[in-house]
């Protein structure tokens, strides 16, 4: 036997025993005896490099650390779903799938199965061999974990050839994207905590938190150390292969291909079925080798799954069950406020730490002073603290009969009360009409704004700055290089380059992107200054509007009034930005670098679809959604996002969803894109 061949076989060896020891729970191999191999087969590879592959059982121990993540762009989205909290919610998701596949006397099939509690990634197989792994990210753009997902022996690297055609006789894609969870087994995470004791470490708080820490590891060798599972739940790009029809014939070929699937996963139908499977799964929630958070639903069939379509970033055909919040009483200490980005005031909770859905926590959040006194919460109160999955944990009430109390009738502590100045700035705190949130209202001079101003400022829609992140944009003010959107442009490549995780090339080419973003659009310049309330559309209406800079801010109510959209809210919310001196000088430094362009005031302006609004729906054979937006702008017309009876025109395309069928059912007039550009042209219908 030539050493290539022992080389192949010790692989197969190697992998099948990881698939039954890993996948299976079924050891084929004693330890000692898989050991035996797995030196021989190290000893091949050290001898004979050239014998040595990227799927070999070796390459999962780990290579030498990482200087960073890659971005790695999603072929197709990794999206999130919408949560269900209670079975009415659960009743009207299963009301809109039938209404959206137009059976509503039907009781539809679902393919059903435990929501794990881990890290969402992707694996790409290219002709059946693991070339890379990523996170979810945002859901477009993830991070390149692969050299740590090698480490995973859940997870093949090669798909086995026996398996290249599932029981219908169907044929491994040459490419095939695996969706699933990395999560780390209670077992493994009481071992890893014991250990991390012993050594006098601090413990991690849950599995997920162990988990996801592990992944992101730079030093894929430490991932090895950290016993991590994974479990396969969908499917992403897919070429060169028909797959099965339903999603859990997707799951049966997943499972045949060896990876790991829930043995909970199944199927039931109508709503009834969805319950009981989620009573069922509760109950043996505690009992399950890992954590899970709830249960997930999807239509089974994958034909109606694409009927179905997507909403926003979730798609219509699943949903995810959540289990009921958990709920634990600690003592308030403390109430601090906390100033975000657009300026809102919000009390935060200081708790002594207690541990509750799965980790220990030491702040919540009280909403608003309006909810504070409605729940009449103090300090030194002995309150309720929910956390409901990844919800930010929240005090939802006060055990009365424990306040402390100076005597019987008089509470230790006073009742709470907003500040009246900002404690980042000390700027007079405003609480507009009908809003419940207290604002600061110093605007881009208030330091608790500036990061997310900036961080606003440069985003894709707006002066879209390539490369300017929130980590890069914290460094900026933390480090006093940049205290307003006008410090970007007097930035210099020396001065970038001496930032944490920034070498020349990075800055040279951050400083290129900046010099690109001048002369913006006047609607997308407005938009960037993060006006509370002016969204893009707004933004468009009002430079349409007045055509410069300079209209807008001298403009009164009376004049802002008169803009397309604009109420009495937007217009209060325009004044008061533009009453605030130190936003004007940011302007007129914005001004000085020619942060944006002037264009033509169109007060009035007309055109064929002056006064319409169109909804766009499905996609449309020759423009993107952006396009044919931008026609509809153009001649005057309104873009909105969902279909009433005050629609004009709803366009669609291939795949439209629920907007067509309540268009019919409105009797709202429907246009293929050829009729479109013909109405856009002026053409009589």
């Amino acid at each position: 036997m030539t050493d290539a061949v022992r080389a192949a076989e010790l692989r197969r060896l190697l992998e099948d025993a990881n698939y039954q020891y890993y996948v299976l729970d079924a050891p084929l191999l004693p330890d000692i005896e898989y050991d035996r191999l797995f030196r021989e087969l190290l000893a091949l590879e050290s001898d004979h490099p050239e014998l040595a592959t990227p799927d070999s059982p070796t390459q999962r121990v780990g290579a030498l650390p990482q200087k960073d993540f890659a971005p790695v762009t999603h072929a197709v989205a990794m999206l999130s779903l919408n949560n269900a909290f209670s079975e009415a919610e659960v009743v009207a998701f299963d009301r809109r799938v039938r209404e959206g596949l137009a059976c509503d006397d039907e009781a539809i099939e679902y393919a059903v199965e435990p929501k794990f509690d881990g890290l969402a990634v992707t694996l790409r197989y290219e002709n059946g061999c693991f070339v890379r792994g990523a996170t979810r990210g945002d859901g477009s753009i993830g991070e390149d974990v692969s050299a740590n997902l090698r480490t995973i022996p859940a997870i093949p690297m090669r798909l086995p050839i026996e398996s290249t055609r599932d029981g219908d006789g169907r044929v491994v894609p040459e490419v095939l994207e695996v969706r699933g969870e990395v999560l780390m087994l209670r077992k493994d995470f009481e071992r890893l905590n014991a250990n991390a004791r012993a050594q006098g470490l601090k413990p991690f708080a849950n599995p997920r938190n162990a988990a996801a820490g592990s992944l992101r590891q730079l030093d894929s060798r430490m991932t090895a150390k950290r016993r991590l599972s994974f479990f396969a739940y969908g499917i992403g790009q897919v070429e060169g292969a028909t797959l099965p029809e339903t999603h859990g014939g997707v799951m049966r070929l997943l499972a045949s291909l060896r990876f790991p699937v829930a043995p909970q996963c199944t199927t039931t139908k109508g709503v009834a079925g969805l319950l009981a499977f989620f009573q069922n799964l509760g109950a043996q929630r505690d009992a399950l080798p890992y954590d899970i958070d709830g249960a997930v639903y999807k239509v089974n069939q994958m034909a109606n799954q694409t009927r179905l379509g997507f909403v926003s970033r979730a798609p219509r055909f699943a949903i995810a069950h959540k289990f009921p919040a958990q709920e634990e009483l600690t003592t308030l200490e403390a109430i601090e406020v906390q100033v975000g980005r657009t300026g809102s005031l919000t009390p935060v909770a200081r708790l002594a730490p207690v541990f509750v859905g799965g980790v220990t926590v030491t702040n919540a959040t009280l909403h608003n002073e309006d909810e504070i006194r409605r729940k009449d919460v103090r300090v030194g109160d002995t309150v309720i603290v929910r956390r409901a999955g990844d919800v930010i944990p929240e005090v939802v009430g006060v055990l009365l009969e424990r306040r402390p109390m100076r005597d019987l009738l008089e509470p230790l502590h006073p009742a709470f009360v907003m500040p009246t100045h900002c404690p980042e700035c000390g700027a007079v705190v405003l609480r507009l009409e009908g809003e419940t949130a207290a604002r600061c209202s110093n605007g881009l001079a208030c330091p608790a704004q500036r990061k997310g101003a900036i961080i606003h400022f440069a985003s894709r829609r707006a002066m879209d700055i390539d490369g300017l992140g929130d980590k890069l944009v914290e460094q900026l003010v933390d480090q006093g290089l940049v205290m307003t959107p006008a410090d970007l442009y007097a930035l210099s490549v020396q001065q970038l380059a001496g930032l944490e995780r920034m070498a020349e090339k990075s800055a040279t080419n951050l400083v290129a992107a900046i010099e690109a973003s001048r002369k913006r659009e006047l609607a997308r310049f407005v938009f960037a200054l993060g006006i509370r309330h002016v969204g893009e559309q707004t933004a468009k209406d009002l430079a349409r509007h007045f055509g410069g800079m300079d209209a807008l801010m001298t403009a009164d109510e009376e004049a802002l009034l008169r803009v397309n959209e604009v109420g009495p809210v937007v217009a209060a919310s325009l004044l008061a930005f533009f009453a605030e001196p130190h936003n004007r000088h940011v302007i007129e430094r914005l001004r000085d670098v020619h942060a944006w362009v002037d264009g033509e005031a169109h007060p009035h302006q007309s055109g064929v679809l002056t006064g319409k609004t169109l909804v766009l729906t499905g996609t449309l054979p020759t423009l993107s959604r952006d396009e044919a937006k931008a026609l509809i702008e153009s001649a005057g017309g309104k873009a909105a996002g969902s279909v009433s009876k005050k629609t004009d025109f709803v366009v669609a395309g291939d795949e439209a969803g629920s907007k067509l069928t309540k268009a019919q059912e409105l009797g709202v007039t429907i246009l293929d894109e050829a009729a479109f550009l013909q109405l856009i042209e002026g053409v009589k219908q």
